[in-house]
């Protein structure tokens, strides 16, 4: 569990190293007003590195729990890891927000904090449930189920 959680961390690295430079280009290349810089900008930027985790978790990280390739159950992998990362963002701005609150931390410092813990929610989100071992998440591995008998 503890190597999973040290590729889990270095594999949120690169998605905050992808989330920077997206949205760096974004506002510098692409968006000049408020709701883009501000909104659109930051959203696209989310799920580019929300992507990249998905990749680095689906290949490297739980690739061992993938009991098939097809695109339906990458897809729908996919949107369940996009559901719980979103969760996790939610998480992480109530606890920027709290730390603020409680403490009057600067925006960098309560962001760390709140990482750590949003981080953490978001783990144990991919371990439990998104990533959970093949044919124990019935809306994914419908027809991956090793617990049936082929009748053929």
């Amino acid at each position: 569990m503890a190597n999973k959680y040290m590729k889990f961390l270095a594999s949120r690295l690169m998605g905050t190293g992808v989330d920077t430079l997206v949205l760096w280009m974004l506002t510098r290349l692409v968006f000049d007003t408020y709701i883009g810089k501000y909104i659109v900008a930051p959203t696209i930027s989310f799920e580019a590195a929300m992507f990249t985790n998905f990749l680095l978790s689906y290949f490297w990280i739980w690739k061992n729990r993938i009991a098939s390739h097809r695109a339906k159950i990458f897809l729908t992998r996919l949107a369940v890891f996009n559901l719980s990362a979103a969760f996790g963002f939610g998480i992480k701005m109530v606890f920027l927000l709290l730390f603020e609150r409680i403490f009057g931390w600067g925006v960098v410092w309560c962001n760390l904090a709140a990482l750590m813990i949003s981080g953490l929610v978001n783990f144990l989100l991919a371990e439990k449930i998104v990533f959970r071992k093949p044919g124990l998440l019935p809306i994914v591995d419908s027809q991956v189920q090793p617990w049936k008998k082929n009748k053929n």
